[in-house]
Formats: C-alpha cells, structure tokens, sequence
C-alpha cells in the first residue's frame, strides 16, 4: 500500500521492519547495510533480520546524509591533490573602488559576469549583475579568483555616495525602535523548475490567468501580487523559473520573507530546483514545499521527497521541519492548505515580519520600464514606512522624480502605500534599476544638487553603454557580432545581457554595442549601420516607422521577437556564419624534382621521384626550395612510364602536372596533402 505523504516513511502500523527492504531502498546489499551501520553509530548486530521501523526510519536518514557528506568530502580531496603538485601562481593586482557592482567587477577581472555571480553564490552572497558590493566583499571574491584586490583612491563627494548606496532596508530596520514595530503582510517568493507549475499555481491563488498573456507560456517579468487569506494580506513575488532568470529569482528571494517551492510530483527534482533550494537555503529563508500536479498518474511522491532530502530539504513528513503541501494547480487541489501553511510559517517568524508604518517609506525597486504614454515606471516593494503621493522619490541620494500617481497590483489608485504593498508608481523622471533601494528623503532640497548628474549617469546607463570587454580582449582577432538590444523592462534586459555573457568562445563572440528601454529608433538604426556586421534586436517593443524605412535603406537587419529564447537561438545563428570552418589537413608524401619537361600558364610537367608516402592526383601540392615555401598548387595528373595513374608510391619515379602559378626548379621539393574543410557550429547552453 503506497505511503500517504501526511505519515512518516514506514507505516506506523507496522512495528517490525525487514532488513533486505531497507537496504533495497538504499540501493544497497543486506549486507553491506549491516556492516556500515556501526561506523553510523547504529548498534543492530550484523546478523539482524528485522529492525524497528522508527530505528528504520533514523537509519534512512542518516544513510543519505552520511552519503552526501562523502560525495563532498571526495571533491574536496581531488581538488586539494590538484592543487598540491602545482607551484603557487602570483596573484594579479587589480584595483577595486569602495563600492562596485558585479558586471563592473567582472570587467576589471577579465571574467565572464556568470563565473563572478557564481563564485558569490559559494560564498552565500545573492547578487544580480547590476548589484553593488562593498570593497570587502569584492577583494574576498577577486582573491578566490586568483586576484590581489587594493583600494582605489576615491573623492570626498564619492565616499558619501558610498554610504548611501549600500543597503538602506536592513539600516533601517536595525535601527527601529521595538514599540514602533507592527506586523506587515508576508512577502512569499514562489520557485521551481520551468513547467513544474509555478505560475498555474499563482493563477489559482490569485484566480487570474497570468499565463495566458505569457509569451510562450514562461512568465518573463517580474510582477507582484496580494492576496486575502483568513482577513491577512500575503504578497508575492512572482518570479521566472527558467535559468536565464538566475538573477532575478535570487533578487526576489532577497526580499522576500518565505519561499514556497514548486516541485513537480511527476518530474522531479530538475537542475532549476536545485539551483532554487540553492538560493533559498543561502538567504535563510523559512519555506513550504508544494508537490504539484499530485493528481497526475505518473506522480510518485515517495520518489520527489527522497529527491530533496539529498539536497537537505527534509519534509515534515520526514521528520524534518520544513511543512509540505500536496497541491494540484490544475484542479485547485490544496491550495488553501497551501496559503494556511505561509500564515504558518509567518506566525513563526512573526518577530522578523515586521516594519513602522509611520516613518518615510523604505522599499525595493522590482520592475521598471519605460511606457510609451506613462514615461519611466516602477513597481516598487514598500519594505518599511508609508509611500505617499507627491512624495520625493530617491535612489542612492539622488533625485528621481515625485509620486505622480501608485496603483495597486489591480491597478487600482491609491493614495498611501504601506509596508508589504507592491506598487507600481508613476513620477519618475528616469527608469530606476531593477534592485535599487527607493527612499523618501527628510529634505527633498538635499537631492537636488545631484539631480542633473544623476539623471544623466542612469539615462546614459541604459542608452548607449557598451558592455565592459575583458582585459585583453581588445586585441583577439575573433569575429565579433555587434548587438543593439532594445527591451520592454529592465528585468528583460538583464536576463539577455546574462545569456550573452554565456558566449565564450575563441572565434566569435557577441558585443552589445547599444542598449536600452523603449522602441526601435533611427538612432538605434544609424549605430548598427557604423558597426558592422550588426543587428538590432527589439525585445517586447516596437520599430518606428521612420526605423524601419531606414532599416530597409541601410541594408540593417532588425529582428523583433517576445520569447527570449528565440532572440537568443537568433544569436546563435549569427555567430554559427561567422565561425571559420575547421580546416584538417593530413599529409600524403613528398616529390622531390628532377628535371622540367613541358611549361605552360598556369601548368608544369615536371619529372622526379617519390621521396616519402603517396603522390595522388586532385590533392594539393606546397613547392618548398630548400627551407622556404614558395607557392601552392594542384597535381592535377600523375604519369608513371607511359601510363596515367591515380597514384604513385615511395621510392617510384614519375612524372606530375602541376596546377599553379609558381615556377617550379630542380630540385625544388613539392609537399602533397589532403585538405578537408568540415563548418564548424558553436554550441552555448541556454
């Protein structure tokens, strides 16, 4: 009878277990269980038959904890013998300033902004590429990266940008006073695996059909939503599964309170779950479990659990502490105990879900774009404090605009904005970037100085700002394809900047020579024209017909599309015309020349002997004199007596005619080879 998810692994029913069932679940031998089990610190004799099924119960876990700490300490001993016959290697200086962020970081490395997203991730530091991070956290990272990271000199006026671009959330927060603190509603991140069913299962807490509106079915921004549960608001953040999304999934985990994980109970633990228990397990984020699509035939429950203990997810069921939920997205199936389960989970963290309404509004930028009636808009998390309208908006102390309008998730107007709410604002003069920090400031007149400078830095940032080369680059000879990208939001943006950093390849390789928020303009087109070969890509947006006219004039391609992965296989096709083919060239054997009997253009009779190998007719010939190359040509005929021949062999004496225009002596050595030219296709995992 199949285990029920709301009981532990073994019936309790059953007080007596046998040995062979648990070690055929271990995928082990009766024996070597028994024989393993004292170095467990399991005393159960080595000729046990039947064990108590809660020892049964211990004894599993214990296995594939154990198992996971071996698989670890295996790959840390390899890569410390690596390491211990090789001289240690003189770090690079690189300057670093006091606060930088981590596609900055990643230019002044040399290194892909992946392999730097990915060193913090080691370090339990979840950062998006246009993150910052402060001259300790980046010279630690660099030093893992084989640099040596010294302070750059800075300005006075740039010391006190510093301070406040660091994160003002957890500042404030710290320094609230108890009695000033009430609850907030929950901020929930919902994670899985693409097509595990994380936006059906929004669709059916929300009741709305987000997908329908998805291009291809993946939901691609960003949004954030509230919903109603015993008279308590919950908000979500609703970020893509996929693993172009690494960046922003990891930013909606950092400001979210909980996590729920969207597993699949048909499919599995997949490489994005992974990569989501990843991320909630570094922000220490308390989470619930959802096993969907449990109405399906082919789901096997038992299976997905035992997938997620070998990640350190331990259900409650398990034993464990983290709650889990059997859901159906489809059907509805479990989706109130899923929401009761949150309020749960938040009741428990109740002293951490707090803010003061009462103070300025603090929160996080989650989406911004620029609307074609609307201007640059944002939808902002409202962390502590109260946003109102005609508020002063700023960004870093710097001046951004005034609360023109804010809706609700629903769109719905509204004056005040307190914390917990998402909301999308109206007013900004510039598009902020997608996880800056929005503050209200004390004295809006303190802002004003920076406004002008500011202003222009952000707008520059997302118009005609080339992508940072890594060092050295600058003089390869690889074929470079230029890219103008425009996009509907930020989070677009970012998402294809991080898929392009993927391309690394000796040949070829893509440069972003324009980019920005908006429609295809003829400035956009006129770029492309100076940078060949290029293409403009139009993410989302439209192309102006004053574009597209001259677009057509200039000979510029321009290609428009609304699912990410299509632009990025586009790129890809790009770059496969412009990878040199693969040239094998093999050998075949040497004619050395003896005498000249017949010249013509372009052709020589010329008579000799076969030193080494095979001469063959149709193959290609190299002429040396003495230690020189003097020509290349063709041996169109082979002559051996009188008789024509395919071939002629070492040692053999015979006569060639040779194709070419160089003039050939005696003496002269002439090399045959066979050249094969095979295209070559890039391959780059999306």
């Amino acid at each position: 009878m199949p285990i029920s998810l709301t009981e532990t692994p073994f019936p309790r029913t059953v007080v007596r277990m046998n040995v062979s069932d648990l070690s055929r679940r271990l995928k082990v031998t009766p024996y070597e269980l028994l024989e393993k089990l004292p170095s467990l610190g399991f005393d159960v004799g080595r000729r046990a038959i039947k064990i108590d099924d809660v020892l049964g119960e211990k004894i599993f876990k214990k296995w594939i904890e154990n198992e996971r700490r071996e698989r670890l300490r295996g790959t840390l001993l390899m890569g410390a013998n690596q390491g211990k016959d090789q001289a240690p290697v003189a770090k690079k200086e690189v300057k670093l300033p006091a606060v930088i962020i981590v596609r900055e970081l990643a230019g002044r490395l040399g290194l892909p902004v992946t392999k730097v997203i990915q060193q913090l991730m080691k370090a339990g530091i979840l950062a998006s590429q246009n993150e910052r991070l402060d001259f300790e956290t980046a010279a630690i990272i660099g030093e893992e990266l084989g640099f040596a990271a010294k302070p750059e000199e800075v300005k006075k006026e740039d010391a006190i940008e510093t301070v406040q671009a660091l994160d003002r959330v957890h500042e404030v927060m710290a320094n609230e006073a108890e009695e000033n603190l009430v609850a907030r509603p929950p901020v929930v991140v919902v994670m899985g695996h693409v097509d595990h069913g994380k936006t059906r299962t929004l669709d059916a807490i929300r009741a709305t059909n987000v997908m329908g509106g998805e291009a291809g079915g993946i939901t691609q921004h960003i949004g954030a939503y509230q919903v109603v549960k015993k008279d308590r608001n919950i908000t979500f953040i609703d970020t893509p599964g996929h693993e172009a999304f690494t960046v922003m999934r990891s930013r909606g985990a950092k400001v979210a309170d909980i996590a729920i994980l969207v597993v699949a109970a048909d499919d599995g633990v997949q490489p994005q779950t992974k990569e989501a228990v990843s991320i909630i397990q570094a922000a220490k984020l308390p989470f619930v479990v959802a096993l969907n699509k449990i109405d399906k035939a082919e789901a096997d429950p038992d299976r997905v659990l035992a997938q997620l203990a070998e990640l350190g997810v331990t259900t409650e069921a398990w034993g464990g502490n983290v709650p889990m939920v059997k859901i159906s997205a489809k059907t509805g199936i479990g989706i109130d105990d899923l929401l009761e389960n949150v309020l749960l989970v938040a009741d428990v963290n109740a002293d951490k879900i707090r803010a003061n309404p009462a103070r300025l509004a603090v929160g996080t930028i989650i989406e911004a774009h620029v609307d074609k009636g609307e201007g640059p808009v944002a939808t902002a998390l409202i962390q502590s404090g109260t946003l109102h309208r005609n508020e002063y908006l700023g960004i870093a102390g710097a001046a951004y605009g005034r609360v023109r309008s804010m809706r609700d998730w629903t769109g719905k107007q509204i004056d005040a904005a307190t914390p917990g709410t998402p909301v999308k604002i109206l007013g900004f003069k510039v598009a902020p970037a997608v996880g800056d920090i929005l503050e209200v400031p004390k004295d809006p007149k303190t802002l004003e100085a920076k406004k002008m400078k500011t202003s222009q830095q952000v707008a520059s940032g997302f118009t005609a700002t080339r992508m940072v080369k890594p060092q050295g680059e600058e003089k390869s000879s690889k074929k470079v394809l230029n890219v103008v990208l425009k996009c509907d939001t930020l989070g677009s943006l970012e998402a294809l900047l991080g898929m392009f950093e993927k391309v690394q390849h000796d040949d070829v390789g893509v440069e972003v020579i324009q980019k920005g928020l908006g429609n295809i303009n003829e400035n956009d087109i006129t770029r492309a024209e100076n940078s060949p070969p290029a293409v403009v890509y139009a993410f989302g947006v439209m192309v102006s017909q004053q574009a597209a006219s001259l677009a057509r004039d200039k000979n510029v391609e321009v290609k428009e599309y609304k699912i990410i992965y299509e632009l990025f296989d586009n790129i890809v096709e790009h770059l496969n015309i412009l990878v040199p083919p693969e040239v094998i060239v093999t050998p075949l054997g040497e004619f050395e020349a003896v005498a000249i009997f017949r010249t013509e253009p372009n052709r020589m009779v010329v008579g000799g002997k076969v030193k080494d190998g095979k001469i063959v007719a149709g193959e290609k010939a190299r002429v040396w004199r003495g230690e020189e190359p003097i020509g290349l040509g063709i041996i169109d005929t082979v002559q051996s007596g009188k008789s024509t021949v395919k071939e002629a062999h070492g040692g053999q004496e015979c006569g060639i005619s040779f194709k070419g225009k160089t003039r050939i002596m005696p003496g002269d050595r002439i090399e045959v080879f066979h050249e094969e030219v095979k295209e070559r296709k890039i391959a780059i995992g999306r």
